[in-house]
């Protein structure tokens, strides 16, 4: 029995939209963070929070690089 060749479920000519749409919205949620970090006083912040909105902007901004690489032909 011969093995398959893995592919992506994703297919190939939509890398460079999706890594434009992650890293847009990665980035937008970057700046909201530094928006939230600079206008509220240190009693106000709340660690949640913070730490909620850190990890969706580096959630996104990780697939948008990862596509990124993937789009220029970097296969990682």
């Amino acid at each position: 029995m011969a093995a398959k060749p893995i592919a992506s479920p994703i297919p190939v000519a939509l890398y460079p939209t999706l890594s434009v749409f992650t890293l847009t919205i990665g980035l937008v949620i970057t700046a909201i963070f530094f928006i939230y970090e600079t206008t509220s006083s240190r009693k106000n912040r709340s660690l949640g929070k913070e730490l909620a909105t850190s990890a969706v902007a580096s959630v996104f901004l990780g697939f948008g690089s990862l596509f990124l690489l993937l789009a220029s032909g970097v296969y990682v």
